[in-house]
């Protein structure tokens, strides 16, 4: 069934809304003021609430409207339709304009605060028109075993042998290794990782660190070629780097991490030194030049911002950080070792139960870094959180929704956003990571 509509405004997962017949429509790669025909999803009855939708045709384009640099990330109707870039029709002006106003409207309805946030692209991804950022992708073979993404919304699976978000680098592994050409099983899952290398002569943090880091597997080079969870090429433990310049300091030093091939790891070829730097430059507002703060690090992966901050404000005090992937902390723990950070205490387990145990001095942190998953952090554990009473907390969210259900958690806990900013680390998609400083007000006015 198709429709005729004008779309109304931004909303959320990529998408756009409309009225027709008094019905709401939740459209896929539509702008606002445009209008459009629209190829409505199966099954829809005449009784649904809302229905969703494809736009099939644009009748009265968007300023905003561009040709999709990737045809088959576009419209099902114009040959597209495997996923993974559903911003790939909007101009990259444009998709700063929709991440601001996602993230100001969530914050407004759901976390009931006035924000006015700037959206930050990184270095280099202009130039590139918003593609090759990617150090990881995944895909699946397809009945007759060549790579394949899906087709949205269905089983089809449509076999490709290019993928435009990768990195340069990681496009250089895939033809090395032969990926597009290799003959797989019919519904393998194949995942390709391999960290940006960094050749810019960054100063190492520590030497010895740093080579070790790199030393591990040292007769495999730093990637991997996954199939069905199972490392095929390159090496299971990987060496990550991540530029940062630590408070008071003018040159910026290299941290290199341990992360497994299968793990969790930021994304995008810059994010993760985007992101930590972001981070200190808040936590550094918190806590000045102190070296014996008490820090949390919640949800803590394989260490990004533990390391950092420990070396930056806990060297001489305590840093406890939290995660619930037991080989997430493992490797944390290889990094943590290897930079003689003696007083992390890098726990493994849910965070809510997990803070439940902290005791003594460790209980009542200076600062608190979080960056839970797209679930948010919820409820309970805010209040957890505002019960120990920091100056305060560094939220990173990678989704506005979460991120405004609980600062309206930590607001009624006494708690106010000073700072929020957001960083379009996932260009060509409706994703975007945001930094929140949130401050005690209950310590402002003692």
């Amino acid at each position: 069934m198709d429709i005729e509509m004008t779309v109304e405004r931004y909303a959320d997962q990529g998408r756009c809304v409309g009225h027709v017949d008094g019905r709401v429509v939740f459209v896929r790669f539509a702008l606002p003021g445009e209008r459009v025909r629209v190829t409505l999803d199966e099954p829809h009855e005449r009784k649904d609430r809302f229905w969703t939708g494809e736009v099939s045709e644009v009748l009265e384009p968007s300023p905003d409207r561009v040709e999709p640099a990737w045809p088959l990330a576009g419209p099902v109707a114009d040959g597209g339709g495997v996923g993974g870039a559903d911003l790939i029709h909007v101009s990259l002006p444009g998709q700063l304009a929709w991440k601001k106003a996602v993230i100001d409207d969530q914050m407004k309805r759901l976390g009931h605060v006035g924000t006015d946030v700037q959206v930050v692209r990184a270095p280099g991804d202009e130039e590139e028109g918003g593609l090759h950022w990617r150090t990881r992708i995944e895909l699946i073979a397809d009945d007759e075993g060549h790579p394949s993404m899906r087709r949205r919304e269905s089983h089809q699976r449509v076999p490709i042998d290019d993928m435009p978000l990768a990195s340069g680098h990681l496009l250089d592994v895939a033809r090395r290794e032969d990926v597009w050409d290799t003959q797989y099983e019919p519904g393998d899952q194949i995942r390709i990782v391999a960290p940006e290398p960094r050749t810019d002569g960054v100063r190492p943090y520590s030497d010895k660190a740093t080579i070790d880091a790199h030393s591990t597997d040292a007769d495999a080079p730093d990637y991997a070629v996954m199939v069905n969870g199972r490392q095929e090429r390159g090496r299971r433990l990987l060496a990550e780097d991540v530029d940062v310049a630590l408070p008071g300091a003018i040159e910026p030093v290299r941290f290199s991490y341990s992360v497994d091939s299968g793990g969790f790891w930021q994304v995008h070829r810059l994010a993760p030194s985007l992101l930590v730097q972001e981070v200190l430059d808040l936590a550094s507002g918190v806590l000045g030049d102190r070296s014996d703060a008490t820090v949390w690090d919640l949800y803590s992966g394989s260490g990004l911002f533990t390391v950092p901050l420990a070396v930056a404000f806990a060297r001489h005090g305590a840093l406890v950080s939290v995660e619930g992937a037991q080989n997430a902390v493992r490797n944390a723990r290889r990094t943590i070792d290897r930079y003689g950070l003696h007083t992390v205490d890098a726990r493994t387990g849910d965070v809510s139960k997990v803070l439940r145990s902290v005791g003594g001095a460790k209980a009542h942190p200076d600062l608190v870094v979080l960056d839970p998953p797209r679930a948010g952090a919820r409820a309970a554990v805010c209040r957890q959180i505002a019960a120990a009473s920091p100056r305060g907390i560094v939220y990173v969210a990678c989704d506005p929704t979460s991120l405004a259900r609980d600062t309206s958690t930590l607001v009624a806990e006494g708690y106010r956003i000073e700072s929020i900013r957001a960083y379009d680390i996932y260009p060509m998609t409706h994703h975007v990571e945001t930094v929140c400083l949130f401050s005690n007000q209950n310590q402002i006015r003692e």
